[in-house]
């Protein structure tokens, strides 16, 4: 772990940087766009003005929150037909196996392939899925093993698209707005989160789930309508992996060699594995903790949705990130869950949950811009494909232990893992850059 304790001071990074030589040493980038005049690249909204990034937003935008509609369902029609929280933990859980077991095979694929075609390949598997899954709910098909399976496959259809769309934000703006562009992705996000259930509940309350499944099977054609419009020649070009063999193992030493990659992953691993389990603890706090119904449970929600909006909004506007700054977000983010955990009353929970949104979204968008950053173009597939292990396939992991230690000694013991382990990692590596910083300080005097 000699790398773990050295890496936050040698891998402070300006986001507007080029990244330090890692192992194995990057291939020679391909030129980059001109830089734009300072003006152009500051700004809240600076990617919007690049008009790839301008199309990929506006098909995200469409297309998460039909995917909210369709996750909304299917819970829905779980626990029609089951009546049961485990059975919808398992299928929930159904959707992110494929990420974790296999989230490096599609991270290689994607370091191998054209992202934006691979995307498209990827965007319509899912739209036949989704149709799939709409035409069984219209002729009255739908069973839980029917849909542990699509949800199973959907899950393995994410773990090519989730390094492919993560990467392809570097082909579409200059690393000066990178970092504005992953928070505008978190806008993007966070807002469908909110629209996307509002309308799933409308239209299951007066038509049934069958209409939610039919609009994401349909969301699906506005990302591949926005990825077909894209002008080619605007693209920044980034080297693709050769095929050869142990590239796996490569791309996994790679990154255990590279502090800068190495201290974000491991934050995202014990923030996203405790944390970010909100879908566990936040109903367990309402019902258990607060004996309230579901009407606060979308409160509380739309509260943690709204903070993440607002958050994105601060993260847009941060032109330089550091390792440091990052273990600072993850210290910050863990006191407020703690906080959230204390609360005395369900009007202080809402309030203070407004803040963990904004410090999660902080976290999770400082964390992205490092990683694609730090990598090398030939990586950054397996590299955002670790990320996506980390943050959303450690649910399977992390999801049971939460729920368990919130069953045995009540909903805010959950809260209080979670905090507790995001606020010490990120201590640690707040500690350990300064030590590094410190060590490289002193052999530096020696030097001179």
């Amino acid at each position: 772990m000699t790398d773990t304790a050295t890496g936050p001071g040698d891998a402070a990074l300006d986001a507007t940087a080029e990244p330090a030589p890692a192992e194995p040493a990057p291939a020679a980038r391909a030129p980059a766009e001109p830089r734009t005049e300072a003006s152009e690249t500051a700004g809240m909204f600076a990617s919007l003005r690049v008009y790839n990034y301008r199309l990929y937003f506006a098909g995200q935008s469409v297309s998460v929150a039909g995917n909210w509609m369709q996750n909304v369902a299917i819970s829905w029609v779980v626990l029609q037909l089951s009546h049961s929280g485990f059975v919808l933990g398992a299928v929930t859980a159904a959707r992110f196996v494929p990420l974790l077991l296999l989230g490096p095979w599609g991270g290689l694929i994607s370091d191998r392939s054209d992202k934006r075609r691979l995307m498209i390949r990827t965007q319509v598997c899912a739209a036949t899925l989704s149709l799939v899954l709409a035409l069984l709910s219209w002729t009255g098909h739908t069973s839980v093993p029917t849909l542990v399976v699509i949800v199973a496959l959907l899950g393995m259809v994410n773990v090519f698209d989730g390094p492919a769309r993560q990467s392809l934000i570097s082909n579409m703006v200059t690393r000066d707005r990178l970092a504005n562009a992953i928070a505008l992705n978190s806008i993007a996000m966070n807002s469908s989160r909110i629209v996307g259930p509002g309308l799933a509940g409308l239209l299951i309350a007066t038509l049934g789930a069958t209409p939610c499944f039919f609009f994401n099977a349909l969301s699906f054609g506005a990302v591949i309508a926005s990825l077909l419009a894209m002008r080619r020649s605007e693209l920044v070009p980034s080297k693709r992996e050769v095929r050869s063999k142990g590239q796996i193992r490569a791309g996994l030493r790679y990154m255990a060699r590279t502090p800068a990659l190495l201290g974000p992953l491991v934050m995202a691993t014990v923030a996203g594995t405790f944390a970010w389990e909100f879908p566990v603890t936040l109903p367990l706090l309402t019902s258990m903790t607060f004996h309230a119904g579901a009407a606060t449970y979308g409160a509380m929600l739309s509260c943690l949705a709204a903070g993440a909006i607002a958050g994105a909004l601060v993260a847009a506007r941060r032109r330089h990130l550091t390792v440091r700054s990052l273990s600072l977000s993850a210290v910050i983010w863990g006191a407020l869950i703690l906080a959230t955990a204390a609360a005395p009353t369900i009007g202080i929970a809402l309030a203070v949950i407004v803040f963990v949104g904004s410090g999660a979204v902080t976290f999770n968008s400082a964390a992205k811009t490092l990683l694609q950053l730090a990598s090398a173009p030939e990586m950054r597939g397996r590299v955002m494909a670790v990320w996506s292990m980390a943050w959303q396939g450690s649910t399977v992991v992390g999801a049971p232990i939460v729920g368990a230690a919130a069953g045995l000694a009540g909903a805010r013991a959950g809260l209080v893992i979670g905090g507790v382990a995001t606020l010490a990692v990120g201590a640690y590596y707040v500690v350990a850059g300064r030590n590094a910083q410190r060590r490289t300080e002193r052999e530096t005097a020696v030097v001179h």
